[in-house]
């Protein structure tokens, strides 16, 4: 098994949950019903007391027509950043799989995915995007400055970062080879 030292993050899923089966509407009974899981389980869901598995949380997600990550992801402010090894984690019951939410896709969004390569010399100062416009970065290689201009931070391999694509940002090469995977977010 892995050697994952992170817990599921118990109180964002038991609001997560209770939202969402308020939401829509539903009794603990007929939503661990609809789940094909114990009430007894939901409940203790609910009040942050259970251990979900990610075969647990996928039910409940599916009977609630919500996307996985909604239950799992806690808010966070406007720029966040994840370091290797951080995030919400949930571990499966049957396989050596462990799910790490990044960010969670919010409704009607619509998201552009690119390949970064760039090497030291020059930053790339990017104006501000349309209104609304959040850039995802996972650093896949070497080192680089990345996020607000007034106020980028370091990252290595790994290391994950999203800020407001609708403010002047910059992404910087410190090393050579140094590429990235960018989400731009337009809501």
């Amino acid at each position: 098994m892995s050697d994952v030292k992170s817990a599921p993050p118990l109180a964002a899923i038991a609001r997560s949950l209770r939202r969402e089966r308020e939401r829509a509407g539903l009794s603990l009974s007929e939503l661990a019903k609809r789940a094909g899981i114990a009430k007894s389980t939901l409940s203790q869901l609910e009040s942050a007391t259970g251990n979900p598995s990610v075969e647990t949380l996928w039910a409940l997600s599916v009977a609630l027509d919500v996307p996985f990550a909604r239950l799992v992801d806690p808010p966070r402010p406007t720029v966040q950043l994840l370091r290797r090894g951080e995030g919400p984690t949930v571990a499966s019951e049957r396989a050596d799989y462990v799910a790490t939410v990044l960010s969670a896709c919010p409704p009607g969004a619509r998201r552009d995915l690119y390949f970064i390569s760039a090497e030291p010399g020059s930053a790339r100062e990017s104006d501000p995007h349309m209104p609304g416009v959040v850039e995802h970065v996972v650093l896949c290689s070497g080192r680089a400055r990345i996020g607000l201009l007034d106020d980028p931070v370091e990252l290595e391999p790994g290391d994950y970062i999203a800020y407001p694509g609708d403010l002047p940002h910059v992404f910087e090469a410190i090393e050579p080879g140094t590429t990235a995977v960018l989400v731009s977010e337009h809501v």
